[in-house]
Protein backbone atom coordinates (compact mmCIF):
# COMPACT_ATOMS: atom_id res chain seq x y z
CA UNK A 1 0.00 0.00 0.00
CA UNK A 2 0.92 3.31 -1.08
CA UNK A 3 1.32 6.17 1.58
CA UNK A 4 2.06 9.72 1.89
CA UNK A 5 5.56 10.53 2.81
CA UNK A 6 7.21 12.32 5.57
CA UNK A 7 8.39 15.44 3.51
CA UNK A 8 12.13 15.68 2.91
CA UNK A 9 14.00 19.07 2.45
CA UNK A 10 14.61 18.05 -1.62
CA UNK A 11 10.75 16.97 -1.57
CA UNK A 12 12.39 13.81 -3.83
CA UNK A 13 12.69 10.37 -3.51
CA UNK A 14 16.17 9.62 -3.78
CA UNK A 15 15.77 6.11 -5.15
CA UNK A 16 13.24 6.79 -7.37
CA UNK A 17 14.85 9.39 -9.91
CA UNK A 18 13.33 12.52 -12.37
CA UNK A 19 10.35 11.22 -14.49
CA UNK A 20 8.48 12.81 -17.23
CA UNK A 21 5.24 11.63 -18.10
CA UNK A 22 4.25 12.48 -22.19
CA UNK A 23 0.53 12.59 -22.77
CA UNK A 24 -0.04 11.43 -26.06
CA UNK A 25 -3.94 11.50 -27.82
CA UNK A 26 -6.16 13.29 -30.30
CA UNK A 27 -7.84 16.36 -28.47
CA UNK A 28 -10.64 16.04 -26.21
CA UNK A 29 -9.37 12.59 -25.09
CA UNK A 30 -9.19 13.67 -21.29
CA UNK A 31 -5.47 14.04 -21.18
CA UNK A 32 -6.20 17.24 -18.94
CA UNK A 33 -7.99 15.68 -16.84
CA UNK A 34 -6.00 12.40 -16.40
CA UNK A 35 -2.74 14.88 -15.59
CA UNK A 36 -4.31 16.87 -13.05
CA UNK A 37 -5.80 13.99 -10.91
CA UNK A 38 -2.68 12.15 -11.28
CA UNK A 39 -0.83 15.54 -10.62
CA UNK A 40 -3.28 15.86 -7.49
CA UNK A 41 -2.09 11.81 -6.54
CA UNK A 42 1.45 12.34 -6.73
CA UNK A 43 1.46 15.32 -4.65
CA UNK A 44 -0.51 13.28 -1.89
CA UNK A 45 2.45 11.30 -2.14
CA UNK A 46 4.62 13.32 -1.03
CA UNK A 47 5.99 13.99 -4.05
CA UNK A 48 7.08 17.60 -6.11
CA UNK A 49 4.94 16.99 -9.31
CA UNK A 50 3.56 19.16 -11.86
CA UNK A 51 1.94 19.38 -14.90
CA UNK A 52 2.95 21.67 -18.29
CA UNK A 53 0.13 22.51 -20.55
CA UNK A 54 1.80 22.99 -24.43
CA UNK A 55 -1.42 24.55 -24.92
CA UNK A 56 -2.08 27.31 -21.48
CA UNK A 57 1.97 27.62 -22.64
CA UNK A 58 0.93 28.81 -26.13
CA UNK A 59 -2.09 31.09 -25.12
CA UNK A 60 0.06 32.64 -22.54
CA UNK A 61 3.11 33.74 -25.11
CA UNK A 62 0.20 34.14 -28.23
CA UNK A 63 -2.78 34.98 -26.50
CA UNK A 64 -6.41 34.40 -27.82
CA UNK A 65 -7.84 32.63 -30.82
CA UNK A 66 -7.48 36.25 -32.95
CA UNK A 67 -3.48 36.21 -32.55
CA UNK A 68 -3.29 32.06 -33.56
CA UNK A 69 -1.90 31.97 -37.21
CA UNK A 70 -4.84 30.85 -39.20
CA UNK A 71 -2.37 27.74 -40.59
CA UNK A 72 -1.27 27.15 -37.04
CA UNK A 73 -3.01 23.78 -36.18
CA UNK A 74 -2.40 22.02 -39.79
CA UNK A 75 -0.80 19.08 -39.17
CA UNK A 76 1.29 18.74 -42.56
CA UNK A 77 4.21 21.14 -42.53
CA UNK A 78 3.85 21.85 -45.94
CA UNK A 79 0.49 23.20 -45.74
CA UNK A 80 2.08 25.86 -42.69
CA UNK A 81 4.41 28.76 -43.83
CA UNK A 82 7.77 28.98 -42.98
CA UNK A 83 6.93 31.69 -40.10
CA UNK A 84 3.99 29.45 -38.34
CA UNK A 85 6.58 26.55 -38.04
CA UNK A 86 9.38 28.20 -36.65
CA UNK A 87 6.54 29.88 -34.65
CA UNK A 88 5.13 26.12 -33.33
CA UNK A 89 8.35 24.87 -32.70
CA UNK A 90 9.64 28.23 -31.19
CA UNK A 91 7.09 27.19 -28.42
CA UNK A 92 7.60 23.88 -28.16
CA UNK A 93 11.26 23.96 -26.91
CA UNK A 94 10.79 27.15 -24.43
CA UNK A 95 8.50 25.01 -22.67
CA UNK A 96 10.83 22.00 -22.92
CA UNK A 97 13.23 24.19 -20.65
CA UNK A 98 10.85 25.45 -18.55
CA UNK A 99 10.29 22.25 -17.72
CA UNK A 100 13.91 21.29 -17.40
CA UNK A 101 14.43 23.98 -15.45
CA UNK A 102 11.56 22.38 -12.92
CA UNK A 103 13.86 19.52 -12.64
CA UNK A 104 16.98 21.27 -12.69
CA UNK A 105 16.43 23.91 -10.12
CA UNK A 106 13.30 24.02 -8.93
CA UNK A 107 14.16 20.10 -6.98
CA UNK A 108 11.17 18.42 -8.65
CA UNK A 109 10.89 14.74 -9.22
CA UNK A 110 7.70 14.54 -11.41
CA UNK A 111 6.53 16.52 -14.66
CA UNK A 112 3.68 15.96 -16.89
CA UNK A 113 3.73 17.63 -20.18
CA UNK A 114 0.54 17.73 -21.41
CA UNK A 115 0.08 17.89 -24.81
CA UNK A 116 -1.26 15.49 -27.71
CA UNK A 117 2.10 14.80 -28.87
CA UNK A 118 0.48 12.57 -31.91
CA UNK A 119 3.67 12.17 -34.23
CA UNK A 120 6.17 9.59 -32.98
CA UNK A 121 9.69 11.57 -34.70
CA UNK A 122 7.95 14.56 -32.39
CA UNK A 123 7.63 12.39 -29.56
CA UNK A 124 11.38 10.56 -30.17
CA UNK A 125 13.04 13.85 -30.23
CA UNK A 126 11.52 14.50 -26.97
CA UNK A 127 12.49 11.29 -25.49
CA UNK A 128 16.05 11.93 -26.12
CA UNK A 129 15.99 15.45 -25.66
CA UNK A 130 15.31 14.73 -21.56
CA UNK A 131 16.82 11.08 -21.61
CA UNK A 132 20.20 12.43 -22.14
CA UNK A 133 19.90 14.67 -19.21
CA UNK A 134 19.21 11.15 -17.11
CA UNK A 135 15.12 11.52 -17.01
CA UNK A 136 13.17 8.82 -16.78
CA UNK A 137 10.74 9.02 -20.17
CA UNK A 138 6.98 7.43 -19.71
CA UNK A 139 4.27 8.27 -22.78
CA UNK A 140 0.65 8.30 -21.09
CA UNK A 141 -1.44 7.51 -24.08
CA UNK A 142 -5.27 8.43 -23.87
CA UNK A 143 -7.75 7.00 -26.44
CA UNK A 144 -11.51 7.38 -26.70
CA UNK A 145 -13.43 5.48 -29.26
CA UNK A 146 -17.02 7.01 -27.81
CA UNK A 147 -18.10 9.96 -29.06
CA UNK A 148 -20.43 11.18 -26.67
CA UNK A 149 -17.35 11.46 -24.38
CA UNK A 150 -15.46 12.96 -26.72
CA UNK A 151 -18.53 15.80 -27.33
CA UNK A 152 -19.11 16.12 -23.68
CA UNK A 153 -15.49 17.06 -23.03
CA UNK A 154 -15.47 19.47 -26.03
CA UNK A 155 -18.70 21.11 -24.93
CA UNK A 156 -17.44 20.92 -20.79
CA UNK A 157 -14.01 21.84 -21.14
CA UNK A 158 -12.86 23.39 -24.40
CA UNK A 159 -15.50 25.66 -25.25
CA UNK A 160 -14.47 27.20 -22.26
CA UNK A 161 -11.34 27.57 -23.41
CA UNK A 162 -10.13 31.47 -24.83
CA UNK A 163 -9.45 29.77 -28.02
CA UNK A 164 -13.40 30.31 -28.35
CA UNK A 165 -14.17 33.15 -26.22
CA UNK A 166 -17.19 34.49 -27.64
CA UNK A 167 -17.86 32.12 -29.95
CA UNK A 168 -21.56 30.09 -30.40
CA UNK A 169 -21.45 27.01 -29.07
CA UNK A 170 -22.58 25.22 -31.61
CA UNK A 171 -20.33 26.85 -33.69
CA UNK A 172 -17.17 26.05 -31.25
CA UNK A 173 -17.90 22.63 -31.04
CA UNK A 174 -17.78 21.71 -35.24
CA UNK A 175 -15.09 23.95 -35.62
CA UNK A 176 -13.21 21.93 -32.71
CA UNK A 177 -14.13 18.84 -34.35
CA UNK A 178 -13.24 20.17 -37.42
CA UNK A 179 -9.13 20.12 -36.24
CA UNK A 180 -9.50 16.65 -34.60
CA UNK A 181 -10.80 15.51 -37.85
CA UNK A 182 -7.72 16.45 -39.29
CA UNK A 183 -4.83 15.91 -36.21
CA UNK A 184 -6.26 11.74 -36.80
CA UNK A 185 -4.91 11.74 -40.37
CA UNK A 186 -1.40 11.98 -39.14
CA UNK A 187 -2.18 10.80 -35.47
CA UNK A 188 0.20 7.62 -34.91
CA UNK A 189 -0.18 5.54 -31.60
CA UNK A 190 2.71 5.03 -29.84
CA UNK A 191 4.07 1.58 -29.73
CA UNK A 192 6.39 -0.83 -27.70
CA UNK A 193 9.55 0.34 -29.54
CA UNK A 194 9.10 4.26 -28.38
CA UNK A 195 10.16 2.91 -24.57
CA UNK A 196 7.40 2.73 -21.73
CA UNK A 197 4.10 3.28 -22.56
CA UNK A 198 0.54 3.44 -20.16
CA UNK A 199 -2.52 3.50 -22.46
CA UNK A 200 -5.77 4.55 -21.23
CA UNK A 201 -9.00 3.45 -23.24
CA UNK A 202 -12.23 5.75 -22.93
CA UNK A 203 -10.94 7.15 -19.69
CA UNK A 204 -10.23 4.33 -17.40
CA UNK A 205 -11.67 1.48 -18.90
CA UNK A 206 -8.98 -0.30 -20.13
CA UNK A 207 -5.25 -0.22 -19.28
CA UNK A 208 -2.44 -1.31 -20.93
CA UNK A 209 1.01 -1.01 -20.07
CA UNK A 210 4.58 -1.41 -21.27
CA UNK A 211 8.21 -1.76 -19.73
CA UNK A 212 6.74 0.06 -16.68
CA UNK A 213 9.21 -0.24 -13.67
CA UNK A 214 9.53 1.12 -10.29
CA UNK A 215 7.94 2.34 -7.50
CA UNK A 216 6.52 5.61 -8.75
CA UNK A 217 5.43 4.33 -11.84
CA UNK A 218 3.32 1.03 -10.66
CA UNK A 219 1.52 3.48 -8.15
CA UNK A 220 0.52 6.03 -11.37
CA UNK A 221 -0.52 2.45 -13.33
CA UNK A 222 -2.89 1.40 -10.25
CA UNK A 223 -4.29 4.74 -9.78
CA UNK A 224 -4.74 5.41 -13.48
CA UNK A 225 -6.71 2.11 -13.34
CA UNK A 226 -9.89 4.11 -11.14
CA UNK A 227 -10.20 7.22 -12.41
CA UNK A 228 -13.20 8.50 -14.55
CA UNK A 229 -14.64 11.55 -16.26
CA UNK A 230 -18.42 11.11 -15.33
CA UNK A 231 -19.53 14.50 -13.48
CA UNK A 232 -20.34 14.19 -9.66
CA UNK A 233 -20.29 16.75 -7.11
CA UNK A 234 -18.51 15.14 -3.67
CA UNK A 235 -19.87 17.15 -0.42
CA UNK A 236 -18.08 16.95 3.25
CA UNK A 237 -19.76 17.61 6.44
CA UNK A 238 -19.10 17.39 10.28
CA UNK A 239 -21.34 14.95 12.29
CA UNK A 240 -23.46 16.82 14.91
CA UNK A 241 -23.08 17.70 18.48
CA UNK A 242 -22.56 14.51 20.68
CA UNK A 243 -23.79 14.04 24.41
CA UNK A 244 -20.17 13.64 25.63
CA UNK A 245 -17.88 16.20 23.70
CA UNK A 246 -13.86 16.37 23.80
CA UNK A 247 -13.74 12.62 24.25
CA UNK A 248 -12.10 9.95 21.77
CA UNK A 249 -13.12 6.80 23.81
CA UNK A 250 -16.47 7.93 24.70
CA UNK A 251 -18.43 6.84 21.70
CA UNK A 252 -21.23 9.16 22.68
CA UNK A 253 -24.87 9.45 21.02
CA UNK A 254 -26.33 12.97 19.14
CA UNK A 255 -27.62 15.08 21.92
CA UNK A 256 -30.92 17.09 21.23
CA UNK A 257 -29.35 19.35 19.31
CA UNK A 258 -27.29 17.11 16.92
CA UNK A 259 -30.71 15.28 15.93
CA UNK A 260 -31.83 19.07 14.78
CA UNK A 261 -28.47 19.40 13.32
CA UNK A 262 -28.74 16.16 11.19
CA UNK A 263 -32.31 17.33 9.60
CA UNK A 264 -30.99 20.44 8.79
CA UNK A 265 -28.02 19.21 6.99
CA UNK A 266 -30.05 16.80 4.92
CA UNK A 267 -32.45 20.21 4.02
CA UNK A 268 -28.98 21.72 2.93
CA UNK A 269 -27.71 18.80 1.07
CA UNK A 270 -31.23 18.98 -1.04
CA UNK A 271 -31.14 22.41 -1.25
CA UNK A 272 -27.79 22.44 -2.61
CA UNK A 273 -28.77 19.71 -5.14
CA UNK A 274 -31.66 21.50 -6.29
CA UNK A 275 -29.30 24.57 -6.91
CA UNK A 276 -26.78 22.31 -8.89
CA UNK A 277 -29.12 20.55 -10.78
CA UNK A 278 -30.76 24.49 -12.12
CA UNK A 279 -27.54 25.28 -12.45
CA UNK A 280 -26.81 22.91 -15.00
CA UNK A 281 -29.93 22.86 -16.69
CA UNK A 282 -28.90 26.50 -17.32
CA UNK A 283 -25.53 25.74 -18.77
CA UNK A 284 -27.82 22.61 -20.98
CA UNK A 285 -25.81 19.93 -19.19
CA UNK A 286 -28.74 17.95 -18.26
CA UNK A 287 -31.85 17.26 -20.20
CA UNK A 288 -34.02 16.31 -16.95
CA UNK A 289 -34.54 15.19 -13.50
CA UNK A 290 -33.47 11.50 -14.35
CA UNK A 291 -30.32 12.44 -15.14
CA UNK A 292 -29.36 13.70 -11.77
CA UNK A 293 -26.62 11.89 -10.62
CA UNK A 294 -28.02 9.39 -7.60
CA UNK A 295 -26.72 10.58 -4.36
CA UNK A 296 -24.85 8.37 -1.74
CA UNK A 297 -24.12 8.87 1.71
CA UNK A 298 -20.31 7.78 3.45
CA UNK A 299 -20.20 7.75 7.31
CA UNK A 300 -17.59 6.52 10.09
CA UNK A 301 -18.61 3.96 12.36
CA UNK A 302 -19.10 6.42 15.07
CA UNK A 303 -22.36 6.92 16.97
CA UNK A 304 -22.41 10.41 16.54
CA UNK A 305 -21.39 9.91 12.51
CA UNK A 306 -23.79 7.51 11.19
CA UNK A 307 -26.35 8.72 13.37
CA UNK A 308 -26.35 12.32 11.82
CA UNK A 309 -26.75 10.27 8.42
CA UNK A 310 -30.28 8.73 9.99
CA UNK A 311 -32.80 11.08 8.18
CA UNK A 312 -31.13 10.44 4.60
CA UNK A 313 -31.67 6.58 5.24
CA UNK A 314 -35.44 7.69 6.50
CA UNK A 315 -35.54 9.68 2.99
CA UNK A 316 -34.42 6.29 1.25
CA UNK A 317 -30.80 6.94 0.58
CA UNK A 318 -28.36 4.52 0.44
CA UNK A 319 -25.88 4.98 3.34
CA UNK A 320 -22.78 3.27 4.29
CA UNK A 321 -20.37 2.91 7.30
CA UNK A 322 -16.62 2.91 6.50
CA UNK A 323 -14.62 2.00 10.05
CA UNK A 324 -11.47 3.58 8.60
CA UNK A 325 -12.83 7.19 8.57
CA UNK A 326 -12.90 7.25 12.39
CA UNK A 327 -11.14 10.30 13.41
CA UNK A 328 -7.53 10.79 14.67
CA UNK A 329 -6.51 9.01 17.65
CA UNK A 330 -5.33 11.73 20.25
CA UNK A 331 -3.72 9.40 22.70
CA UNK A 332 -2.54 10.45 25.72
CA UNK A 333 -4.09 13.76 25.29
CA UNK A 334 -7.53 12.82 24.78
CA UNK A 335 -9.77 15.37 26.84
CA UNK A 336 -6.97 17.95 27.54
CA UNK A 337 -7.32 21.00 26.69
CA UNK A 338 -4.86 22.86 24.76
CA UNK A 339 -3.63 24.46 28.15
CA UNK A 340 -3.74 21.53 30.20
CA UNK A 341 -1.64 19.47 26.78
CA UNK A 342 1.12 22.43 27.41
CA UNK A 343 1.36 22.03 31.00
CA UNK A 344 1.36 18.06 31.51
CA UNK A 345 3.41 17.42 28.32
CA UNK A 346 5.68 20.54 27.58
CA UNK A 347 8.13 18.05 25.58
CA UNK A 348 5.64 16.63 23.84
CA UNK A 349 4.02 20.32 22.48
CA UNK A 350 7.05 21.39 21.25
CA UNK A 351 7.89 18.78 19.15
CA UNK A 352 4.46 19.13 18.10
CA UNK A 353 4.74 22.49 17.41
CA UNK A 354 7.77 22.13 15.03
CA UNK A 355 5.91 19.12 13.14
CA UNK A 356 2.15 19.31 13.45
CA UNK A 357 1.76 16.88 10.42
CA UNK A 358 4.31 14.13 11.45
CA UNK A 359 4.47 14.72 15.01
CA UNK A 360 2.76 11.10 16.81
CA UNK A 361 2.04 11.81 20.62
CA UNK A 362 2.19 8.74 22.88
CA UNK A 363 -0.13 6.25 21.72
CA UNK A 364 -1.92 8.44 19.40
CA UNK A 365 -2.14 9.21 15.17
CA UNK A 366 0.13 11.73 13.48
CA UNK A 367 -1.83 13.61 10.33
CA UNK A 368 0.48 11.35 8.36
CA UNK A 369 -0.61 7.89 10.05
CA UNK A 370 -4.36 8.93 9.61
CA UNK A 371 -3.23 10.04 5.32
CA UNK A 372 -1.74 6.14 5.54
CA UNK A 373 -5.07 4.76 6.85
CA UNK A 374 -7.49 6.61 4.80
CA UNK A 375 -5.95 5.95 1.27
CA UNK A 376 -8.58 3.19 0.08
CA UNK A 377 -10.82 6.11 0.62
CA UNK A 378 -9.52 8.03 -2.18
CA UNK A 379 -9.38 5.34 -4.54
CA UNK A 380 -12.97 4.84 -3.77
CA UNK A 381 -13.30 8.25 -4.12
CA UNK A 382 -11.81 8.42 -7.57
CA UNK A 383 -13.98 5.57 -8.70
CA UNK A 384 -17.11 6.39 -7.41
CA UNK A 385 -19.50 8.42 -10.36
CA UNK A 386 -22.16 8.61 -7.92
CA UNK A 387 -22.80 12.37 -6.17
CA UNK A 388 -21.56 11.73 -2.65
CA UNK A 389 -21.85 13.21 0.71
CA UNK A 390 -19.18 12.31 3.66
CA UNK A 391 -20.27 12.85 7.14
CA UNK A 392 -17.17 12.62 9.37
CA UNK A 393 -14.70 14.11 11.39
CA UNK A 394 -13.03 16.82 11.01
CA UNK A 395 -9.35 15.05 10.30
CA UNK A 396 -10.62 13.12 8.33
CA UNK A 397 -12.21 15.55 5.77
CA UNK A 398 -8.48 17.77 6.24
CA UNK A 399 -7.01 14.53 4.95
CA UNK A 400 -9.70 14.39 2.14
CA UNK A 401 -9.95 17.49 1.08
CA UNK A 402 -5.96 17.88 1.03
CA UNK A 403 -5.66 15.60 -1.80
CA UNK A 404 -8.62 16.70 -4.06
CA UNK A 405 -7.40 20.40 -3.80
CA UNK A 406 -3.81 20.10 -3.51
CA UNK A 407 -2.92 21.21 -0.09
CA UNK A 408 0.83 20.92 0.91
CA UNK A 409 1.00 18.17 3.90
CA UNK A 410 2.53 20.86 6.15
CA UNK A 411 -1.31 22.90 6.10
CA UNK A 412 -3.52 19.84 6.48
CA UNK A 413 -3.63 20.28 10.58
CA UNK A 414 -4.63 24.16 10.04
CA UNK A 415 -7.54 23.18 7.75
CA UNK A 416 -10.99 24.76 9.79
CA UNK A 417 -13.65 22.45 8.82
CA UNK A 418 -16.87 24.01 10.95
CA UNK A 419 -19.64 22.29 12.18
CA UNK A 420 -22.57 23.60 10.12
CA UNK A 421 -20.41 24.38 6.99
CA UNK A 422 -21.17 22.15 3.82
CA UNK A 423 -17.83 22.05 1.91
CA UNK A 424 -18.63 20.89 -1.98
CA UNK A 425 -15.91 19.78 -4.07
CA UNK A 426 -16.90 19.53 -8.07
CA UNK A 427 -14.23 17.93 -10.24
CA UNK A 428 -13.14 19.26 -13.30
CA UNK A 429 -10.66 19.00 -15.90
CA UNK A 430 -8.09 21.53 -14.73
CA UNK A 431 -8.57 20.63 -11.12
CA UNK A 432 -11.43 21.10 -8.63
CA UNK A 433 -14.30 23.58 -7.99
CA UNK A 434 -14.47 24.17 -4.31
CA UNK A 435 -16.96 25.74 -1.96
CA UNK A 436 -18.28 26.49 1.15
CA UNK A 437 -22.21 26.98 2.29
CA UNK A 438 -23.08 27.76 6.06
CA UNK A 439 -25.85 26.29 6.59
CA UNK A 440 -26.34 25.80 10.75
CA UNK A 441 -25.88 28.13 13.67
CA UNK A 442 -26.80 26.54 16.56
CA UNK A 443 -25.40 24.51 19.48
CA UNK A 444 -22.37 23.03 19.01
CA UNK A 445 -20.63 24.91 16.00
CA UNK A 446 -18.39 27.61 18.17
CA UNK A 447 -17.51 29.15 21.82
CA UNK A 448 -18.20 32.25 23.11
CA UNK A 449 -15.22 33.92 21.46
CA UNK A 450 -16.47 32.57 18.12
CA UNK A 451 -14.03 29.52 17.63
CA UNK A 452 -14.66 26.33 16.20
CA UNK A 453 -15.43 23.44 18.57
CA UNK A 454 -14.22 20.01 17.92
CA UNK A 455 -14.66 16.94 19.26
CA UNK A 456 -11.28 16.37 20.79
CA UNK A 457 -7.88 18.46 20.83
CA UNK A 458 -6.26 16.58 17.66
CA UNK A 459 -9.37 17.39 16.06
CA UNK A 460 -8.83 21.14 16.31
CA UNK A 461 -6.09 23.24 14.68
CA UNK A 462 -4.88 25.14 17.49
CA UNK A 463 -0.94 25.33 17.21
CA UNK A 464 -1.13 23.34 13.66
CA UNK A 465 -0.49 26.86 11.43
CA UNK A 466 -2.75 28.90 9.63
CA UNK A 467 -4.01 28.68 5.69
CA UNK A 468 -2.76 31.40 3.71
CA UNK A 469 -5.42 33.53 2.93
CA UNK A 470 -4.77 33.83 -0.48
CA UNK A 471 -4.90 30.05 -1.06
CA UNK A 472 -8.42 30.08 -1.68
CA UNK A 473 -9.32 27.33 0.37
CA UNK A 474 -10.35 29.00 3.70
CA UNK A 475 -13.67 27.32 3.95
CA UNK A 476 -14.57 28.49 7.35
CA UNK A 477 -13.82 31.39 6.60
CA UNK A 478 -15.05 31.87 3.42
CA UNK A 479 -18.71 29.78 4.01
CA UNK A 480 -21.55 31.57 1.50
CA UNK A 481 -24.50 31.96 4.00
CA UNK A 482 -27.51 29.11 2.69
CA UNK A 483 -28.96 28.90 6.27
CA UNK A 484 -32.30 30.34 4.94
CA UNK A 485 -32.46 27.82 2.12
CA UNK A 486 -31.74 25.09 4.54
CA UNK A 487 -34.25 26.10 6.98
CA UNK A 488 -37.09 26.22 3.99
CA UNK A 489 -36.28 23.28 2.99
CA UNK A 490 -36.35 21.54 6.35
CA UNK A 491 -40.15 23.26 6.88
CA UNK A 492 -40.96 21.82 3.37
CA UNK A 493 -39.50 18.31 4.14
CA UNK A 494 -41.94 18.46 7.53
CA UNK A 495 -45.11 19.59 5.55
CA UNK A 496 -44.48 16.89 2.95
CA UNK A 497 -44.00 14.03 6.35
CA UNK A 498 -47.10 15.40 7.94
CA UNK A 499 -48.52 14.90 4.28
CA UNK A 500 -47.55 11.82 4.32
CA UNK A 501 -48.47 10.55 7.67
CA UNK A 502 -52.03 12.05 6.92
CA UNK A 503 -52.07 10.08 3.54
CA UNK A 504 -50.75 7.20 5.25
CA UNK A 505 -53.98 7.15 8.21
CA UNK A 506 -56.08 7.49 4.85
CA UNK A 507 -54.98 4.75 3.05
CA UNK A 508 -54.92 2.38 5.82
CA UNK A 509 -58.23 2.97 6.50
CA UNK A 510 -59.17 2.26 2.64
CA UNK A 511 -57.50 -0.53 2.68
CA UNK A 512 -59.02 -2.04 5.54
CA UNK A 513 -62.15 -1.32 4.05
CA UNK A 514 -61.12 -2.62 0.96
CA UNK A 515 -59.57 -5.90 1.92
CA UNK A 516 -62.11 -6.67 4.45
CA UNK A 517 -64.76 -6.83 2.39
CA UNK A 518 -66.77 -3.46 4.05
CA UNK A 519 -68.90 -1.93 1.47
CA UNK A 520 -67.82 -3.71 -1.15
CA UNK A 521 -69.68 -6.62 -1.53
CA UNK A 522 -70.47 -6.21 -5.30
CA UNK A 523 -66.89 -5.86 -6.10
CA UNK A 524 -65.48 -8.96 -7.64
CA UNK A 525 -62.77 -9.85 -5.88
CA UNK A 526 -59.74 -9.06 -8.15
CA UNK A 527 -60.89 -5.60 -8.46
CA UNK A 528 -60.98 -5.47 -4.58
CA UNK A 529 -57.55 -6.72 -4.57
CA UNK A 530 -56.46 -3.96 -7.25
CA UNK A 531 -58.13 -1.36 -5.36
CA UNK A 532 -55.92 -2.53 -2.12
CA UNK A 533 -52.85 -2.52 -4.00
CA UNK A 534 -53.20 1.11 -5.89
CA UNK A 535 -53.88 2.09 -1.91
CA UNK A 536 -50.94 0.82 -1.14
CA UNK A 537 -49.13 2.90 -3.71
CA UNK A 538 -50.79 5.42 -2.69
CA UNK A 539 -49.08 5.99 0.55
CA UNK A 540 -45.57 6.96 -1.49
CA UNK A 541 -47.18 9.37 -3.69
CA UNK A 542 -45.80 12.03 -1.40
CA UNK A 543 -42.61 10.82 -1.07
CA UNK A 544 -41.74 10.92 -5.22
CA UNK A 545 -38.60 13.18 -5.78
CA UNK A 546 -37.65 12.70 -2.32
CA UNK A 547 -35.02 10.24 -2.94
CA UNK A 548 -35.22 9.88 -7.14
CA UNK A 549 -32.86 7.15 -8.27
CA UNK A 550 -32.83 5.40 -5.02
CA UNK A 551 -34.48 1.70 -4.25
CA UNK A 552 -37.28 1.60 -1.45
CA UNK A 553 -36.65 -1.47 -0.66
CA UNK A 554 -34.93 -3.32 2.95
CA UNK A 555 -31.83 -2.19 1.63
CA UNK A 556 -32.29 1.13 0.87
CA UNK A 557 -33.95 1.56 4.42
CA UNK A 558 -30.46 0.68 6.39
CA UNK A 559 -26.91 1.47 7.18
CA UNK A 560 -24.37 -0.44 5.53
CA UNK A 561 -20.82 -1.18 7.42
CA UNK A 562 -17.93 -2.71 5.21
Amino acid sequence: MAAPLYVTQSGRLWHAGLILIVTVGLPARGKTHISRALERYLRWLGVKTRVYSLGDYRRKVLGGAENIPADYFKLNKTERTDETNTLRRKIKLDLEEEIWDYFQVQGGQVVIYDANNGNMKSRKETRDRFEERGVHVIFLESQCDKEDIITANIRSVKLSSPDYQGWDADRAVADYWSRIRDQQVFYEEVTAEEGPFIKVMNVGERIEVNRIEGYLQSRCCFFLMNIHTSPRTIYFARSGQSLIEHSYKADSDLSSAGWEYADRLKAAVMARRKAVRAERRRKSEVGGESEENPLIVWTSARRRAYHTAWPFVHSGYKVVQKPIMSEINPGVWDGLSTQEAKERYPDEWERFLADPYAHRAPRAESYHDLSVRVEPIIFELERCQEDLLIIGHASVIRCLLAYLVGLPPNEVPAVEIARGDLVEVTPASYGVVSRAFHFWSGEGRGDLAGGNLYENFAEATTGKGRIPAESGVNFAADAMDMEREARDEQDMDKERKKRMSAGMGLGLEKMKSLEGGRGTASAPPEVVREEAEEAREDLFDEQEGEATGQKRDGRAMSIIQI
